[in-house]
């Protein structure tokens, strides 16, 4: 058989199971490959599958109600239910240890089982106070950026805005029950019974999310914006290809156009490149004296979300087919990659007219283990082009404190080859500088006062201003732009008529009718503000004795497990069960009368 044909059998065998997978959220059980370790099913409760094929689909969970193995009776608050089957969503399995703690796998990516990082769930039918660790159990990653203090995110359906979970909430250790692999425990507590909560990697920005958004902006009407089908995805979803400019650019022929190309999210799970982003293109289409200056004389494309079917799905970093489509760019496919392949094939085009200088090539990702933002770039022999690729990162710096420039490289990484910047670096014109523009997706550090500040949405939008800006910057010392006063400040710009990063509520199932079009940035929340969730910030408990406990369920990462139990009798709660003693060990006994 040719591997054209094996490869439309895996085509047509993704498509299919993964169209189940969203579309039904069959409830499975997996294989040990999938997750990374070994377990017995307890969803037999929740109705899986007795057909004995279940195996074969990969799916979130979905509306599943976890409780201890044998229990007969009837459903009680605080019988917890988890749900991951909504867009992006993404929780695999779930397993019942005790009245207070719960294992939590992340579904690997569709036909990939090698990444497993981005998760996103809900979990409702809670009891007032009650307090519960959840421990992620199955990353495909060691190192992670929790070892710095990084949680996870939360909201709930009468506080529809994203919130950090307190670090002191959060740790991240080898775990000898998962085979000594590292596992992300997180305490929490829930407040109110009728709310719905979300936790989630970080902040999610869907691929609905995104449609709403250009929807809305072409309710404006803007003659500086337009919005075009570049291509479809696999599962015929929009690739979009926005272009700001002045109207006067796209008729001149005399003159040679520059052209500035941006895009983002080509790894589903890094969410703050589609934040960044956004804030790119709200101040490029708002009405600043800088904005209005770039749009007359430079022509930006933009793609904003380069693998729709992955962000849909709740991948980290793959397609749908399972891809790593940032290792593509070399013979991208029509049919296995249409989205890299449509983009090249307008970056190419662009090249090749006598009309066009392709003057950048900007691809916005997130970084799961380093902190700030900062480039890559590529090495060149040529002086000059060089000079001018360490110069755009230099001015970038000088105007965003998030941004680092020790942390900026450039590199000929064998590793990074088919990668966008690698590949295009090497094919466009030598006019044309290339860069991979990297955020954390954690915090940054402010290079004046040394503090840590952890990134919200807002701060990553801002990142997307402080780009803009560096454009304005770079060509007016070129002389290209006329001059204007330098103390023009973007990361204060208030545009009417964009989007508030954080209006969007739960599921992100958007309509036109529940979108803020004011950009009021006073209705978002700092990111470790979470003291509405039931969680004493103030003051941490030391359990009466514990040492015994925790030696016997973990002799190394003593400190760790000793800090999570104490952090979970800290929380504020009135009404606890007796059997709930404050030592980590209790956490492990089961519990089956209790509930």
């Amino acid at each position: 058989m040719g591997s054209e044909n094996c490869l439309s059998i895996l085509l047509f065998v993704c498509v299919v199971n993964v169209t189940n997978m969203s579309d039904e959220c069959e409830k499975n059980v997996f294989h040990e490959d999938l997750f990374g370790s070994a377990f017995v099913d307890q969803n037999e409760s929740a109705g899986s599958d007795s057909d004995g094929i279940s195996d074969s689909v990969v799916g979130n969970v979905s509306k599943l109600l976890v409780i201890p193995n044998g229990y007969t009776g009837k459903l009680r608050k605080g019988h917890l239910i988890f749900d991951a089957c909504f867009e992006s969503g993404n929780l695999g399995k779930v397993v019942y240890v005790s009245e207070y703690e719960y294992d939590l796998f992340i579904r690997p990516d569709t036909c990939n089982a090698r990444f497993r990082v981005w998760f996103n769930f809900t979990v409702e039918n809670t009891k007032y106070e009650q307090r519960v660790i959840f421990n992620v159990v199955n990353f495909s990653k060691t190192k992670s950026l929790y070892r710095e203090g990084m949680s996870p995110v939360v909201k709930s359906s009468s506080r529809p805005s994203w919130s950090r979970i307190p670090q002191k909430c959060v740790f991240y250790y080898r775990s000898p029950e998962q085979k000594k692999k590292y596992v992300m425990s997180f305490a929490f507590s829930f407040d109110c019974e009728e709310d719905v909560y979300q936790f989630a990697y970080c902040y999610p920005y869907t691929y609905s999310r995104l449609q709403t958004y250009l929807e809305i902006l072409e309710t404006k009407h803007y003659a500086h914006f337009k919005r075009e089908l570049l291509g479809l995805t696999v599962q015929q979803r929009r690739l979009d290809l926005i272009t700001i400019t002045h109207p006067s650019n796209l008729n001149k022929t005399a003159d040679k156009k520059r052209v500035i190309f941006v895009t983002a999210r080509v790894h589903p799970g890094e969410t703050p490149s589609s934040y960044v982003c956004q804030g790119f293109i709200d101040f490029m289409v708002s009405n600043h004296s800088i904005a209005q200056q770039l749009r007359e004389h430079l022509i930006f494309k933009i793609v904003p979300m380069l693998n729709p079917d992955g962000v849909y799905l709740g991948n980290y970093r793959s397609s749908l087919m399972g891809f790593d489509l940032n290792r593509q760019w070399q013979s991208p496919s029509l049919w296995a990659h249409p989205t890299i392949y449509a983009t090249k094939q307008l970056l190419m085009n662009l090249d090749n007219n006598p009309f066009i200088d392709v003057n950048f090539f900007i691809d916005i990702h997130a970084h799961s283990t380093l902190m700030n933002g900062f480039m890559y770039g590529n090495i060149y022999e040529d002086e000059k082009r060089a000079e001018r690729q360490a110069r755009f990162p230099s001015l970038l710096s000088q105007f965003a404190e998030d941004f680092s420039l020790p942390q900026t490289n450039f590199n000929k990484d064998t590793l990074k080859a088919g990668t966008g910047r690698r590949t295009l670096g090497g094919i466009l014109d030598d006019h044309t500088i290339c860069y991979t523009l990297e955020v954390s997706f954690y915090s940054y550090t402010n290079m004046l006062t040394n503090e840590m500040i952890p990134y919200t949405e807002e701060k990553y939008a801002r990142l997307g201003r402080n780009l803009a800006r560096t454009f304005y910057e770079y060509y007016s010392n070129e002389g290209t732009l006329c001059n204007m006063s330098s103390s023009s400040r973007v990361d204060s710009i208030h545009s009417p008529g964009n989007i508030s990063i954080s209006s969007y509520s739960l599921h992100n199932n958007h309509n036109l009718s529940n979108v803020n079009l004011e950009d009021d940035h006073s209705q978002h929340h700092h990111s470790n503000d979470v003291k509405n969730y039931g969680i004493n910030k103030e003051s941490i408990v030391q359990p009466t004795s514990s040492k015994d406990c925790l030696e016997d369920r973990l002799k190394y990462n003593y400190d760790q497990l000793k800090r999570l139990n104490q952090t979970l009798n800290s929380l504020s709660c009135c009404t606890i069960s007796d059997s709930f003693s404050a030592n980590a060990h209790s956490l492990r006994s089961t519990s089956k009368d209790k509930s």
